[in-house]
Order: structure tokens, then C-alpha cells, then sequence
């Protein structure tokens, strides 16, 4: 067998491995979304104060962001991708089912980060191996058909986790304990799709060497990636969080605070499908498609800020939207903006990039609140208004 043949996937095609990576994500959400949904109340149940809580999460999210600087670049040095990944996913899956268990303060915020931490190992690592297999499959649909897998998930693992509360009258061990069979089961998968497609980049060889455009692998970054994430960072900028959404709902007797955890399902069903319809129209019209991100941004603030309810609702159902194309339509684009050996890095600065406007959205939208709703949607469609100058800043970069 000569080593060409021995490299080649031909176990399993590249909508096959979308799909069984898809999964690994539903699996891996079930377990980490389920832990996040009561992290809270954990902390709390443990002493921990309102700002000891608000420390450890934000401390949590930082290192799930701020760490790809790192770990994307090595592994783009090291091209060990399946390593990082299974590393990644396996600390995330063992520190979920020891929170519920440990019984001490200090451990549980110490599990809380490292559950982060893994995210941040195993990110850029994946993302890249799901580039090479979309080359094949079309970047927009086959990110879109994993970001909506991943979203499943993200709806299964805090209902498990409720109901296994309010069986065992809130006892926190069970209920994380159970997500350690989900969590075997994506270690499992991991091994095995290694064992399937030890390199997955043979999927976008094979797919250039086809329509016979050149597969450069190494040296800097495009000025289209960077302008790409400059435009990234300016519509990310101006995306209200759901928490500053709900927080309206509820201050100002829009809805009940019980049925705000119903509201965000629905955003997330949403979410899949914006995703995928995205994803699809990607393929066929390229980043085109994203100037519609901006306009759906800005709809955003107009709408889910009113004091009507049907109209803030749906605002926070279009809310919805806006993620599934930043999670999906969003990582596409960078996959066909750089080149194959530089990919990890670029996603672990866009990452970067996304975590530090995530942090200014908040911000921005939370301070504005409090001070004038109509000078938060102002600022918002201003900045929405930059954000669609530099997207047309970067197809101009890239032609």
C-alpha cells in the first residue's frame, strides 16, 4: 500500500464525517450547557457570594477565548489536530461530572474553568479539521449542519439536567453525574473517527486538487482575514446579549421570569435553522450572504427593546438568528479566507477577536440601557453601519 493510499479517508466520505463530528458537538454540549445551566446555583449552594460567581464564570469565559491565541498557533506548529482535540474534549468531560461532587468552594471554581479551558484546547483544532471536510461538502452547509447539531445539545442537557433536579429534590451529584455517559460517549467517538480519518486534510486535497486551485499551507495571514475580523468585530460589537434582553423582559413585566428559559429555547431552535438556510445560501452566493448580518444586528436592539411584547419577543427570536450565522456562516468564511496551515491560528485570533466585541456588546448595550434606549439603537445601527463598510472592505481584499 503506498503512503498516498494509506492517508486516504476512503472509510468514510466528508458529509459522513460532518456528520459523526456533529454529533461528538451534541454530545459534548449535553454534557457542558447542562453544567452551565445550574453553575449558579451550584457556586451559591457551596458559599460562594453573587461575586465570587460572577468572577470564576467570567474568569471561565476569558479562558475559553483567550487561550486559542495559544493553542490555535500550536496547532498549527505542531499539526497534532486530533490530539488537541481529544485532549480539549476529554477535560472538559471529566471536570462536568466531578463538580457534582466535590463538595468544596475552591475545587468547584477550579472545575468550572478547566471545564472552559478544554474549549479552548480543542476549538481551533476542530475547526480546522471541519474546514478541510467542508472544502468537500460546501463551507456554508456543512458548518451549518454541525452548528445545528451542536444546538440540539445545547436544548437536551440543562432539560436533563432539570429533570434529574427535580427527581432526586435538587441534589446537584446525580444530576451532574448523569452527564457522565454522554461524555464517555464523545470520547469514544473521538478514537474511533480518529481511527476512520487520521487526516482529515485529505478531504480539502483531494477537493482543490479537483477543481484544481492551489492549496498553499504556510505564510502570513491574508489582509482579508484581517479585515474580515475587523468586520467581525464591529457587528459583534453591537449584539445585545441575552442577558441584557431578558433582563428587559422581565424589569419591565413583559414576561415572567419562568418563562424566559422557554424564550431562549426557542431562540436556539431558531438559531439551527438560521444556520442552516445561511450555510446553504453561502454556498451559493458566497460572503454576500453576510450583509444581511449587520441590518438583522441592529433589528435586533429595535425590536427586543420595546415595550410590547409580541415585539420584544420576536426581536429575541431574531436574536436567535444572529447566532446561528455568527456560529456557523461566520467560522465558514474563515476557512476560505486562509490558507490550510495557517487556519488554526486564524481561528484562534478570530476567536479572540469575537470574545473581546462580545465583551463591549454587553457592555455597551447594558450602559446605554440604563441611560436611553432610543441612544442604544442609534449607536448600534451606527456601528452596524461601519461593520457593512468593512465587510465590503474585505471582498474588495480579497478580489
Amino acid at each position: 500500500m503506498t503512503r498516498a493510499s494509506a492517508q486516504r479517508p476512503t472509510r468514510m466520505g466528508p458529509w459522513r464525517f460532518v456528520v459523526w463530528f456533529g454529533t461528538v458537538s451534541l454530545l459534548a454540549d449535553f454534557v457542558y450547557e447542562g453544567a452551565r445551566s445550574i453553575t449558579g446555583p451550584l457556586l451559591a449552594s457551596l458559599g460562594a457570594s453573587a461575586l465570587v460567581v460572577g468572577v470564576v464564570t467570567g474568569a471561565g469565559e476569558a479562558a475559553s477565548l483567550g487561550l486559542r491565541l495559544v493553542s490555535g498557533p500550536l496547532a498549527d506548529r505542531t499539526r497534532r489536530f486530533w490530539g488537541l482535540a481529544i485532549a480539549g474534549y476529554a477535560l472538559t468531560v471529566a471536570s462536568v461530572p466531578l463538580l457534582g461532587v466535590v463538595g468544596v468552594l475552591w475545587a468547584a471554581c477550579a472545575l468550572v474553568i478547566a471545564e472552559r479551558v478544554g474549549k479552548a484546547v480543542r476549538s481551533p483544532a476542530k475547526d480546522t479539521m471541519l474546514s478541510h471536510a467542508t472544502a468537500a461538502t460546501g463551507r456554508g452547509r456543512g458548518f451549518a449542519v454541525h452548528e445545528a447539531m451542536d444546538q440540539v445539545g445545547a436544548l437536551v442537557g440543562p432539560l436533563v439536567v432539570a429533570g434529574m433536579l427535580a427527581i432526586t429534590g435538587g441534589d446537584y451529584g446525580p444530576a451532574l453525574g448523569v452527564l457522565a455517559v454522554p461524555g464517555v460517549a464523545v470520547l469514544g467517538l473521538l478514537v474511533w473517527l480518529r481511527a476512520r480519518v487520521p487526516d482529515p486534510e485529505v478531504y480539502e486535497r483531494e477537493a482543490t486538487a479537483n477543481t484544481g486551485e492551489a492549496a498553499e499551507t504556510d505564510g502570513r495571514l491574508p489582509a482579508a482575514f484581517w479585515t474580515y475580523a475587523a468586520f467581525t468585530a464591529a457587528t459583534t460589537a453591537g449584539f445585545a446579549t441575552f442577558g441584557v434582553l431578558s433582563y428587559h423582559l422581565v424589569e419591565r413585566h413583559l414576561m415572567a421570569a419562568a418563562w424566559v428559559p422557554v424564550l431562549y429555547a426557542a431562540a436556539m431552535a431558531v438559531d439551527a435553522l438560521a444556520a442552516l438556510v445561511t450555510g446553504w445560501l453561502y454556498d451559493l452566493h458566497g460572503a454576500r450572504v453576510l450583509m444581511a448580518l449587520p441590518p438583522l444586528t441592529a433589528a435586533v436592539v429595535m425590536l427586543a427593546f420595546t415595550n410590547t411584547v409580541a415585539i420584544a419577543v420576536a426581536g429575541s427570536l431574531m436574536w436567535g438568528a444572529v447566532m446561528g450565522i455568527q456560529e456557523s456562516t461566520l467560522r465558514a468564511t474563515v476557512a476560505d479566507l486562509v490558507p490550510s496551515g495557517r487556519r488554526a491560528t486564524a481561528y484562534g485570533l478570530f476567536a479572540g477577536v469575537v470574545g473581546a466585541a462580545s465583551l463591549a456588546g454587553g457592555a455597551l448595550a447594558g450602559g446605554l440601557y440604563g441611560y436611553s434606549i432610543p441612544l442604544l439603537i442609534t449607536v448600534v445601527v451606527a456601528i452596524q453601519v461601519v461593520a457593512l463598510v468593512l465587510l465590503a472592505a474585505t471582498r474588495a481584499t480579497r478580489r
